[in-house]
């Protein structure tokens, strides 16, 4: 399984002895589910902190770690919300004491895949903390999606267009800035194929890997 070579305690933790099958393991999925009426198994949530974003399994507390490791950061959070698109995002939440947003972001993306790196940013004076001394993660307040989401960037180049104009096609969406980011506009893996075809045609082509890497225009295209 992915993640856990030579982490022997996560191993531990996750691969325990069968209940039903002497000497065999069983792997504990952190999924939260419940018997329903009709005898089938119905899935509830998560029993952890991890959150499916993009398709990729995600440990929240993996980024926090990252996040509380830069110099100018004192406290931080991360969280799973709704984006415009209703598809699920990361957003942050950092009390830092100098750096600005983008600077943070800039250095999560040196130490973190793409889809790891929040999309939306909430800085605070301080977090709220339990009577326990932990973050109060559900007194943290909402992200305004509309603010966080990239002021309209307009395509120049001929080549920026053309992203711009088969991207809305794709997505349906009647404007689309050079900075706005492809996932977070409600794009997908199956949204990606088809807009890759769409380039093809065009006589470019595009790995799914490198839309992931680089989700903007402007990435893309430098």
């Amino acid at each position: 399984a992915r993640g856990y070579l030579n982490r022997e305690e996560e191993t531990a933790k996750r691969f325990t002895a069968d209940p039903f099958v002497p000497g065999e393991r069983m792997y504990r999925t952190g999924d939260l589910v419940k018997w329903n009426a009709q005898c089938g198994i119905e899935y509830i949530g998560r029993i952890d902190q991890q959150v499916k974003v993009r398709g990729y399994r995600i440990e929240l507390s993996e980024i926090e770690v990252r996040l509380a490791q830069l110099a100018d950061v004192h406290d931080a959070a991360v969280t799973a919300v709704e984006d415009k698109a209703g598809n699920t995002a990361l957003c942050a939440y950092v009390a830092p004491q100098q750096d600005d947003i983008e600077t943070l972001k800039s250095a999560l993306k040196d130490t973190l895949p793409d889809y790891m790196v929040p999309a939306f940013w909430v800085e605070m004076d301080e977090l709220p903390i339990t009577a326990n001394g932990k973050i109060d993660k559900k007194a943290l307040p909402e992200p305004d999606i509309e603010a966080g989401s990239a002021a309209y960037k307009a395509p120049e180049t001929e080549m920026e267009t053309l992203l711009s104009d088969i991207w809305q096609e794709v997505l349906g969406l009647d404007q689309i800035g050079v900075s706005d980011n492809f996932f977070t506009l409600g794009g997908d893996s199956i949204k990606g194929i088809q807009m890759a075809s769409r380039l093809n045609q065009h006589g470019y082509k595009l790995e799914m890997k490198d839309l992931f890497q680089h989700p903007t225009i402007e990435e893309l295209v430098s």
